[in-house]
């Protein structure tokens, strides 16, 4: 399960513009809280504790309790801006959490056992269709990960939505079965593959030209003996 995190907040007292490019320069980042039926808030957090949660990987999908003033509020992150050249967090989302609440979130899928997969072990490639799932879940049971066992997979095969067993609590959001991977083979493998058949085939073709040229030659021994 995704851990719960912890982030101190500050209200914010100006909006706009202007306001939120002071709080910057300060090294502090305007966020929002909002959600629950409840009316938005707005804070600012320290850059610096930000860009922490943000390294651990697995910030978008963790439990965050942001305290402000003394008050932890419950929430999962929804939207981080930003900056398209410097890559800097502009502005933050944090949905407010009720008691037992279901959220969406995007689930990273992990492949285990490539090492029992025949296919993978005569060259094939696990060709990955989907590198996330996105899921129903409550926000107390949010999974860090899908693990995928690939053991005896062949190349050709193919992982399904429907195959997986996923997290107590959890529900698949798109409503068909979806593949999420498969074992192809590389080019290399296909050509070899193409050049047995032409070999194969041109065998064969040997084979029926040599057989008529036997029969061949036997009608023309009959019509001599004649």
């Amino acid at each position: 399960m995704s851990d719960q995190l912890t982030l101190a907040a500050e209200p914010r007292e100006r909006a706009g513009k202007g306001a939120s490019r002071a709080l910057r320069r300060e090294g502090r980042i305007p966020a929002v809280i909002y959600g629950d039926k409840k009316d938005a808030e707005p804070i600012h957090v320290e850059e610096k504790a930000l860009r922490k949660l943000l390294g651990t990987g697995h910030f978008m999908n963790s439990l965050i309790m942001v305290e402000v003033g003394g008050k932890a509020t419950r929430t999962l992150p929804k939207d981080v801006a930003f900056d398209p050249v410097s890559d800097r967090p502009l502005h933050v989302d944090f949905f407010r959490l009720a008691k037992g609440a279901k959220v969406e979130v995007n689930i990273p899928v992990v492949f285990v056992n490539e090492e029992e997969s025949p296919g993978l072990k005569r060259g094939g490639v696990l060709n990955v269709v989907r590198h996330e799932l996105e899921l129903m879940c409550d926000a107390d049971k949010i999974p860090d990960q899908i693990e995928i066992d690939v053991t005896g997979m062949e190349i050709g095969d193919s992982i399904h939505i429907s195959e997986i067993t996923l997290p107590d609590g959890a529900e698949v959001v798109i409503e068909r079965d979806f593949t999420i991977a498969g074992v192809v083979a590389p080019s290399a493998l296909k050509s070899s593959d193409d050049e047995d058949e032409e070999a194969a085939e041109d065998e064969e073709g040997a084979e029926g030209a040599d057989g008529e040229d036997a029969e061949g030659e036997g009608d023309e021994e009959g019509k001599s003996e004649d």
